[in-house]
């Protein structure tokens, strides 16, 4: 188990609180992540890819980007 880095910073209250720092290991993967593995049917990986894309190639908009089309 990786040993944890903390930082205090101040929160929003002015309180100082103990916060997680950088928390990665060095270095390069060993093998490559291939995100088809962990989605075992085709349909599977067409509803992560559609969920995924969405925000890209659809109508639907959220947020500031929604203002910003007058919507």
């Amino acid at each position: 188990m990786a040993n944890y880095m903390y930082e205090e910073k101040e929160g929003f209250d002015g309180k100082k609180k103990k916060v997680l720092s950088g928390t990665f290991d060095e270095g390069k993967p060993d093998t490559r992540y291939d995100w088809k593995e962990k989605l075992a049917t085709r349909e599977e990986r067409i509803k992560y890819l559609k969920t995924a894309l969405r925000y890209w190639y659809s109508n639907e908009w959220y947020g500031s980007e929604k203002n910003k089309q007058g919507g």
